[in-house]
C-alpha cells in the first residue's frame, strides 16, 4: 500500500490560442479538471497498479465531492477531511503553444490540513508514505506533513518526498526543506529543484550531493530523461519518445511510475524507464491525470 499525503485541487486549464491582450480579449480553450500534485501522483500510481490511498483536505463544496468520486473511479481510496471554512483549492494553469505552463494558485482547504487528517489505520510496517512538497512549503499544512513523516517512520514505513516547486522552495529556503526531510528513503526532484536544493550547477553533481541526505534520488530532466543516484552510483535513461501537448503533471506521472517500480524491487535503470514512460503518456494529453476509465 502507498499512502500519499498532500494537495487535491481543481485545475482550470487555459490553453492559449493567441497571446493575451492587456485590457482586451484573447481566445483560449478552457476546461476544469481535478488536480493537485499529490492527487495526480496517486491517480497515476493507481494506473500503474498500486494499492494507493490519498490523504487530503477539501472544502464542503461541489468540487470536493466531485473529486472524491473521480478518485474512486480512478482506483484511489480517498481519505478527505472536509473543511467547513475554506473552499477546495483552485489552480489556473496557463498553457502556451509549446505546452509549457504557468500556474496561478489558491490552494484553499489544502492549506488547513491537520495531523488528525491522516488516519492511524493507514500506518503499518511495510507500507510506503509519499509526501508532496506543497504540504511542506507552506506553514499551514507543514505541521501535518512533518507529523505524517514522523509517524510513518515510527510505524516502520518507507518514505518518499517531492520538492514540488522551485518558487516556494526558494522562499522557504532549500536548507530548511532538506533538514525537514533528511533521511527519507527517496527524493524525487526535477532538475531545477535538485540544483536549488544542492546548491550545485548541474543535475549530476546535485544528485550526488542530495544522495548524502536521502537514501536514493531520482531527478527528472525533461526532454533529456532522468537520472538516479545512490551514494556514488549513478544511472541515467533518455526520455521516452512522444508528442507534447501539456507538461502539467509530467513530474507526478514520472514519480508514480518510478515509485511503483522501485517499491517492487525493480533495478534503478528500469525504474527510471518506467517513470519516463508514464511521463510520456502524461505530456501527450491535456491535463494532469490519467484518462478517465
Amino acid at each position: 500500500m502507498v499512502v500519499v499525503v498532500g494537495d487535491l485541487v481543481t485545475d482550470v486549464l487555459v490553453r492559449l490560442v493567441e497571446p493575451p491582450v492587456p485590457g482586451s480579449d484573447a481566445s483560449a480553450d478552457i476546461a476544469a479538471r481535478a488536480g493537485g500534485s499529490a492527487a495526480n501522483l496517486a491517480a497515476w500510481l493507481a494506473t500503474a497498479g498500486a494499492d494507493v490511498h490519498l490523504v487530503a483536505r477539501v472544502g464542503d463544496d461541489l468540487y470536493g465531492r466531485a473529486h472524491a468520486t473521480e478518485l474512486r473511479d480512478a482506483g484511489v481510496a480517498p481519505h478527505l477531511a472536509v473543511d467547513a471554512r475554506l473552499p477546495t483549492g483552485t489552480i489556473v494553469v496557463l498553457i502556451d503553444a509549446d505546452g509549457e505552463r504557468t500556474m496561478l494558485t489558491d490552494r484553499g482547504a489544502s492549506l488547513a490540513a491537520t495531523p488528525a487528517d491522516l488516519p492511524d489505520a493507514l500506518l503499518h510496517p511495510g507500507r510506503h508514505l509519499h509526501v508532496s512538497g506543497y504540504a511542506l512549503l507552506d506553514p499551514g499544512p507543514r505541521p501535518a506533513a512533518l507529523r505524517a513523516i514522523a509517524r510513518a517512520r515510527a510505524a516502520g514505513m518507507s518514505v518518499s518526498v517531492d520538492p514540488s516547486s522551485t518558487g516556494p522552495l526558494r522562499r522557504v529556503g532549500p536548507d530548511r526543506f532538506t533538514d525537514w526531510t533528511r533521511g527519507a528513503d527517496l527524493c524525487l526532484p526535477n532538475r531545477e529543484e535538485a540544483v536549488l536544493l544542492a546548491g550545485m550547477p548541474d543535475a549530476v553533481s546535485a544528485g550526488r550531493v542530495l544522495a548524502r541526505a536521502y537514501g536514493e534520488v531520482a531527478v527528472t530532466l525533461g526532454a533529456e530523461g532522468a537520472l538516479w543516484c545512490r551514494g556514488d552510483e549513478i544511472e541515467r535513461v533518455p526520455a521516452s519518445a512522444g508528442s507534447v501537448a501539456d507538461t502539467t503533471g509530467a513530474g507526478d506521472a514520472f514519480g508514480a511510475g518510478f515509485l511503483h517500480a522501485w517499491l517492487g524491487g525493480t533495478p534503478p535503470g528500469a525504474a527510471l524507464a518506467a517513470g519516463t514512460r508514464l511521463a510520456a503518456r502524461a505530456v501527450a494529453q491535456v491535463g494532469a491525470r490519467p484518462p478517465r476509465p
